[in-house]
């Protein structure tokens, strides 16, 4: 039998786990212990800095269409671009009013999973 502690939304399982030839058995215990809260990173003070708002892609994907350029205003909610993942198309919105600083990206590239696709003043 082999026991394993597993961490799952902060709570702490101890599992064990019996090899049997007919397959595998479990047997687990919620155990009352908490996982230690993840320390929370302050965020730098907005000091309208060149890019200070950061627009990164939800997943990793490909970049189907670009609506915007550098110096265009947004207004909360407008969908800076189009991402295709998994066959869907996402829209990436932009999270607050602002002036697009950079556009890091181009229609048909791929990007990964927090890749910076575009920072807005």
């Amino acid at each position: 039998m082999k026991n394993y502690t597993i961490t799952v939304n902060g709570n702490v399982y101890e599992v064990s786990v019996e090899e049997n030839g007919a397959g595998v058995s479990t047997a687990s215990q919620a155990s009352t212990t908490k996982a230690a809260a993840p320390k929370a990173v302050a965020k730098p003070a907005s000091t309208g800095a060149a890019g200070a708002i950061k627009v990164n892609a939800p997943m990793p994907g490909k970049i189907l269409k670009l609506n915007v350029k550098a110096g265009d205003s947004v207004k909360k909610g407008d969908v800076l671009m189009v991402l295709e993942a998994m066959k869907m198309e996402n829209e990436i919105q932009a999270p607050q009013d602002g002036v697009v600083a950079s556009v890091n990206v181009a229609a048909s590239e791929s990007v990964e999973s927090g890749q910076l696709l575009a920072s807005l003043n």
